[in-house]
């Protein structure tokens, strides 16, 4: 394990359960009758009273997503996260779709302890080419005075199809010998949709020494199953009400997944 995942996760197998944001000013979607901060400290007080390991808060309605998030959605992400400070017990990371450099400035500016997204590979994706940039990432990270703060790859990007030929256990491996990543997430093809149990096999066989994390639709009845095999899991949609993305935290399933976590867990 790296030294970076080890000092923010003190649990074995930890489980990061996601904050989504109403939509962000510059999003389509935004709605400024709608109390970002209210709504998002509900769903992250559910999940704290529900024992997750760590929180993450991410900009999912953002839709149509980007490569350079808006300037306001960053700014209004920040916003709410100051404005959650004192309500947050746990470790937490931020994630600004698909923006690296974004994630890394919101992460840096509001002191989380990690962040999450696409560093590495070349896709064709619903927004076009993406190929991200890890090095210029990780040098942001260090001109920001974060070093301290983990960077968990997905190498297994939603809504895009990897132009790189290579199996995904040996795009995964590359990964972590080029770009140095904290931890390495596998995930199924869009939010909601999870990894082949198959896939993150294979991913931490390649894998031993790196953290391998389950990215995307982790379930109630399957978490014990991607336990077995990953080292922890990032969780949204099955926590919400009726399991649908876009509704607010469920404070019932949100314990009754940490209770089958801490089953599995033993």
């Amino acid at each position: 394990m790296t030294a970076r995942f080890r000092a923010v996760f003190a649990q074995e197998k930890p489980v990061i359960g996601m904050v989504h944001l109403g939509a962000l000013p510059g999003a389509p979607l935004y709605d400024p009758s709608v109390d970002l901060v209210a709504a998002a400290r509900a769903d992250l007080r559910s999940l704290q009273a529900a024992g997750f390991d760590a929180v993450m808060f991410g900009n999912e309605n953002d839709r149509p997503y980007e490569f350079e998030v808006d300037a306001a959605s960053t700014a209004m992400m920040a916003y709410v996260i100051g404005q959650l400070r004192d309500d947050i017990t746990v470790p937490f990371g931020v994630n600004m779709l698909w923006d690296p450099m974004a994630s890394v400035a919101v992460g840096a500016a509001t002191g989380a302890a990690f962040v999450r997204e696409i560093f590495t590979g070349t896709y064709a994706s619903d927004m076009g080419v993406w190929s991200p940039d890890a090095g210029q990432a990780m040098r942001y990270r260090a001109r920001l005075g974060r070093s301290d703060m983990a960077m968990l790859f997905n190498v297994s990007a939603e809504f895009a199809h990897s132009l790189d030929a290579r199996p995904l256990p040996d795009r995964a491996r590359s990964a972590v010998f080029s770009s140095i990543p904290d931890a390495v997430l596998v995930s199924g093809q869009i939010t909601g949709e999870a990894a082949t149990l198959g896939d993150l096999e294979a991913v931490k066989a390649a894998l031993p020494g790196t953290p391998v994390m389950a990215n995307t639709g982790v379930k109630h009845d399957t978490v014990a199953d991607v336990l077995r095999i990953a080292d922890g899991c990032i969780v949204g949609s099955s926590l919400k009400v009726d399991g649908d993305t876009w509704n607010a935290v469920d404070p019932d399933r949100a314990a009754d997944f940490m209770a089958r976590v801490r089953a599995a867990r033993g």
